[in-house]
């Protein structure tokens, strides 16, 4: 008498459209979730990270804003923002004006960006009939020198900064900086940003 197969009993075999199915998923997830898991590997353990930068300035990186500057935080757009704890002396007035070429260099963007001066001490007559003359979109704040000394380390100079429009400091700049490294900078974040 022959073999009766007993049709309760098979073998743990998956069809082959099962087995299909369950390679696409693995797949669909090593696709998604692989790029995430090999970018926290690279951030944590610091391998395959470029050794070069292709920004200008010093970068901001950790949060800081305005307000941390000791600059009242107001702000529409990106800005342009010359600091001096001090007057605006020579060199604070070369980045006034560095700031305003780099502005109307944005062309078609310039709408997106303002540009603006916080100095602590009052101007000079001169200077301050200048800005209201020749710099009428110029924006001016004054500086909480407590505050701004314990940011910058106690920084007299004159500095140039990107802020983004959430008022957080991206880039400073000193007043050795060349207008076009900064416009270039300024104008790489303007076209990875969705905002402002």
């Amino acid at each position: 008498m022959g073999a009766v197969m007993n049709p309760s009993r098979t073998t743990n075999v998956a069809p082959p459209g099962r087995a299909r199915g369950r390679l696409h998923l693995l797949l669909i997830l090593l696709v998604t979730l692989g790029p995430m898991i090999l970018a926290t590997a690279m951030y944590k353990l610091q391998f395959w990270v470029p050794d070069g930068r292709n920004y200008h300035g010093e970068m901001i990186g950790n949060g800081q804003t305005r307000a941390d500057l000791g600059i009242p935080a107001e702000q529409d757009g990106w800005q342009l923002l010359v600091s001096s704890p001090k007057g605006c002396g020579v060199d604070c007035q070369q980045l006034v004006y560095l700031a305003r070429q780099i502005h109307i260099g944005l062309a078609r963007d310039a709408s997106r960006a303002s540009h603006a001066l916080a100095v602590a001490q009052p101007l000079s007559a001169e200077y301050q009939g200048k800005l209201e003359r020749e710099y009428p979109q110029l924006q001016r704040y004054t500086v909480d020198v407590p505050r701004y000394e314990a940011f910058t380390g106690n920084k007299q100079d004159a500095q140039l900064w990107i802020v983004d429009p959430h008022g957080n400091l991206v880039l400073r700049y000193d007043a050795r900086v060349k207008g076009k490294d900064v416009l270039n900078d300024l104008r790489h974040l303007l076209k990875l940003s969705n905002i402002g």
